[in-house]
């Protein structure tokens, strides 16, 4: 089974650049599942592209950092195509103060992958060298919310799910021309970069979305608009979400604790965890975390 770079979330048959850089690469996810769907050309020319850099094993090790002091500071932090996962719009929204409303009209372009599930794109900055709206002469505003594809490279992460639903992942190193970073002293371990990185939930959490992409693959149908909307409310519109919820008691519907509840209530990062939960169950029928009361 083909293997999808976790950072540019991307399905089977969405559309890939033409010329796949190396940065590309680190920013990309290609969910690939086993199905009679035919496979778009550009994303083939992606996962040759993923097969091509050195995979990083468990416990081997690579020297990298980043800091100002290191020549191509900032270099990489322009011209690209970033989609943006549930959980990083959820940081980067705490880290900017702004409600989901605000923060989609003034930093997303909002789309939909090829199997209907929605996916918002960060703009760019409309200068000639197009730069993340959150770059700066001293490196990123937002660092403490930073998107996993900025926090994940210079790696690139491979997921695909077993037969029996596993996640199985392999790491790369994808190493531009361009990029000193390599030059520097630090040693790190794939495992010792996710810690350092603080990516361990931004995974977990990212490969959820990623599970319900490839549930709705394998149906070998797009998702419905009005699922995709809901979708959209559930994941990426979280403190709209909440009113839904009680609106809609939506909840007492289920089997649940008010202890349970309240924290989804409470709690953004749990109202995206039951918003994922809710839409396997409504959309597909089934989900080990939640129940409908008889």
């Amino acid at each position: 089974m083909p293997y999808a770079n976790h950072q540019f979330i991307v399905d089977v048959a969405a559309p890939i650049p033409p010329a796949v850089t190396a940065r590309d690469a680190g920013e990309h996810m290609i969910k690939r599942i086993e199905t009679d769907t035919p496979v778009d050309p550009a994303a083939e020319e992606t996962q040759a592209f993923l097969d091509s850099l050195p995979e990083i094993k468990p416990g081997e090790s690579f020297r990298f950092a980043c800091h100002p002091k290191v020549a191509c500071f900032n270099a990489c932090c322009r011209d690209l195509n970033m989609p943006l996962a549930p959980y990083d719009v959820l940081r980067l929204r705490y880290e900017l103060d702004m409600n989901s409303e605000e923060f989609i009209g003034f930093h997303t372009k909002v789309g939909q992958y090829p199997n209907g599930y929605p996916v918002l794109y960060l703009k760019m900055d409309n200068g000639p060298e197009r730069t993340c709206p959150f770059l700066t002469p001293a490196g990123c505003s937002v660092y403490p919310g930073r998107s996993a594809a900025c926090r994940t490279y210079p790696l690139g992460r491979a997921t695909r799910e077993d037969d029996n639903g596993k996640l199985i992942e392999q790491y790369f190193l994808v190493q531009e021309p361009h990029c000193q970073g390599f030059n520097e002293t630090s040693d790190w371990t794939t495992d010792t970069w996710l810690q350092d990185q603080e990516l361990v939930e931004y995974n977990r959490l990212n490969d959820r979305y990623m599970h319900l992409m490839a549930l709705q693959q394998r149906t070998g149908y797009p998702l419905a608009q009005k699922h995709a909307t809901l979708c959209t409310l559930a994941f990426y519109q979280l403190d709209r979400f909440a009113g839904f919820l009680q609106s809609m008691r939506v909840m007492d519907r289920l089997v649940m604790t008010e202890e349970e509840k309240q924290r989804v209530m409470d709690d953004e990062t749990a109202r995206l965890e039951f918003g994922f939960d809710w839409i396997e169950l409504v959309l597909y029928g089934k989900n080990d975390r939640l129940t409908i009361k008889e």
